[in-house]
C-alpha cells in the first residue's frame, strides 16, 4: 500500500513537471537523482527527466536555428538527424554533421521556454508562498531566489561555451576528462554547437561492466574533479546529473565527458577556506571544530544537522568518523527517515547558509546519487582526495598570505608532511580491507575479547 501510494503520487509529479516544463523538470531532475533520500518510487520514476524531458517538434527545432544563425538548417548541416539524442528542461540536443565533414552536436533551445521562464518562475514564487503560508516551519524561499538568479544564465548559451572552455583550461592537468570543443561560428543564445561525444550515462553501471569500464575508476575520478573544483579552484560545475556526465573506455581506461555547463558557482575565498576547515573537521571527526566552523557557515546550533546534509552520513558514523565506519543499509533507512523528521530543521539549515553554498549541496547530492548508482558509495577514495584536496587549499591560503621567502618555505615542508601522513593513512586503510588484515584484526578481537572475559 505504502509503495503503491508513493508510486502514484510521483507519477502525478512527473506529469506536473512535464506539463508546465522549463524550471518545474528541472526541479524534477534533481529529485531523481536522490536515490540515498527519497522513495525508490520517486527516484525511478523522475529520471527519466534526465534525458528524456518534453521534446520540441523538428519543425520548432528548425524555426529557432533559422532565427539565430539567420539560415536553413540544410544550408549549415550537411546531415541533421531528426529524432533528438536526448531532451532536457531547456534545450534538446541532435546529432549532425557539418559541410566539412565534422560530427557535432547541436544544441537547440526550446522554442518558448525563454518567454515562458518568468511565468515558470511567477508561478513557483505563488506555489512556495502558499506551501509557507499553510506550513510556517517550511520555508523555501530559497528555491525560488535560486532559480531566478541562475535560470537566465542557463537560458545564455553563449555563456554556457564561455564556461565549458573555462574548465577545459583548469583541468588540462586531466588527461582522461573530456570537454566537446565549441564551434563558435554556429554558436548562439539559443543555439550551441559543439564537438559529437559518445558516451554512456555515468549511472548505467550496465554499459560499463559490458564494456570493461572499471566503476570504481569512474567514481574515483569524478569525486577527484569535484574536489578539486570545490576546495581548489572555487569553480563549480552545479548540475552534473547522470544525463550530463558520460563514460567512455579509451586506451583501456575510463575518459569521463563532461557536458551542460550552463550552470556554474565562484565560490569566494573565504568561503571555500571555511568550507574546506568544515570538512576537515568532519573528515578528522573533530565534533568541537566542526561546530565552530558549522558556525561561521551560518548554521549555528544546526551544525550537526548540517554536517549530516553535506556527507549524507548519520551524526552517529560522523562522531565515530566517517572513513572509519562503513555505510549500511540500516543507516541508510535511518537517514530516510530522519530526513522526514526533520523537514522544518532542514529548510532552517537551507534558509541560513551562504547562497553559494545551496548549489554545492544540490551538487554533494547528484554525486552521491552516482555513487548509490554504481555502488561504490563504501569506497575511501573520495575521502582521501577530498582530505588532499582540502589540505591544498589550506595551504595555498597560507602560502598568499606569507610576506617571506622563509615564511612560504615552512608552508610548503608543512603541507608536504600532511600530504604524507595521508599517503600514511592511505596505506593503513589498504591494509585493513585487504584479506591479511581483517584476519588479523578479527584474530586480534577474538583474543581480546577472550582475555577481557577470563579477567571477568
Amino acid at each position: 500500500m505504502k509503495s503503491q501510494t508513493h508510486l502514484h503520487s510521483a507519477r502525478e509529479l512527473l506529469d506536473l513537471c512535464c506539463t508546465n516544463g522549463g524550471a518545474f523538470v528541472k526541479v524534477g531532475q534533481h529529485l531523481g537523482s536522490l536515490e540515498y533520500l527519497l522513495p525508490v518510487e520517486y527516484v525511478n520514476t523522475m529520471k527519466v527527466l534526465h534525458s528524456n524531458a518534453p521534446r520540441s517538434s523538428l519543425e520548432d527545432v528548425y524555426q529557432v536555428i533559422e532565427e539565430e544563425l539567420k539560415c536553413k538548417p540544410k544550408e549549415l548541416f550537411l546531415e541533421f538527424e531528426p529524432e533528438p539524442l536526448g531532451a532536457a528542461s531547456l534545450a534538446q540536443v541532435h546529432r549532425a554533421k557539418l559541410h566539412d565533414g565534422r560530427e557535432v552536436a547541436v544544441k537547440v533551445q526550446h522554442r518558448s521556454v525563454k518567454a515562458h521562464s518568468k511565468v515558470d518562475m511567477k508561478g513557483m514564487e505563488l506555489l512556495v508562498k502558499m506551501v509557507s503560508h499553510i506550513f510556517p516551519d517550511f520555508r523555501f524561499e530559497w528555491l525560488v531566489e535560486e532559480m531566478k538568479k541562475n535560470l537566465p544564465k542557463e537560458l545564455d548559451f553563449m555563456h554556457e561555451a564561455r564556461n565549458a572552455e573555462k574548465v577545459a583550461a583548469q583541468f588540462a592537468h586531466f588527461s582522461w576528462l573530456k570537454i566537446p570543443f565549441i564551434d563558435w561560428s554556429h554558436t548562439t543564445d539559443r543555439v550551441l554547437v559543439m564537438e559529437f561525444c559518445e558516451g554512456g550515462q555515468v549511472n548505467d553501471r550496465n554499459y560499463m561492466v559490458a564494456k570493461g569500464i572499471n566503476t570504481s575508476e569512474v567514481s574515483e575520478r569524478i569525486g577527484r574533479l569535484y574536489s578539486e573544483m570545490i576546495f581548489v579552484n572555487g569553480y563549480v560545475h552545479c548540475d552534473p546529473h547522470p544525463g550530463n556526465v558520460l563514460v567512455k573506455k579509451v586506451n583501456n581506461e575510463a575518459q569521463i565527458i563532461l557536458l551542460d555547463h550552463g550552470l556554474y558557482t565562484n565560490l569566494t575565498s573565504d568561503f571555500r577556506i571555511t568550507y574546506s576547515k568544515f570538512w576537515l573537521s568532519i573528515l578528522n571527526a573533530d565534533l568541537k571544530a566542526i561546530q565552530r566552523y558549522g558556525d561561521q557557515l551560518g548554521v549555528g546550533e544546526l551544525f550537526g544537522l548540517f554536517a549530516c546534509m553535506v556527507t549524507g552520513r548519520s551524526w552517529d558514523s560522523i562522531s565515530k568518523g566517517i572513513d572509519k565506519k562503513e555505510r549500511s543499509s540500516a543507516e541508510q533507512d535511518a537517514i530516510k527517515a530522519d530526513a522526514a523528521k526533520y523537514l522544518p530543521e532542514i529548510s532552517a539549515v537551507l534558509n541560513r547558509v551562504p547562497r553559494q553554498m545551496l548549489l554545492i549541496l544540490k551538487t554533494n547530492d547528484l554525486l552521491r546519487g552516482i555513487e548509490f548508482s554504481l555502488n561504490t558509495q563504501e569506497s575511501m577514495k573520495s575521502f582521501i582526495t577530498m582530505s588532499r584536496c582540502c589540505i591544498r587549499s589550506l595551504f595555498a591560503h597560507q602560502r598568499i598570505l606569507c610576506n617571506s621567502t622563509l615564511c612560504s618555505v615552512r608552508v610548503s615542508v608543512a603541507e608536504t608532511w600532511a600530504q604524507f601522513k595521508i599517503s600514511l593513512y592511505t596505506l593503513y586503510l589498504l591494509y585493513l580491507r585487504s584479506k591479511l588484515g581483517k584476519y588479523i584484526h578479527k584474530t586480534w578481537m577474538t583474543n581480546n575479547g577472550a582475555v577481557t572475559a577470563s579477567c571477568l
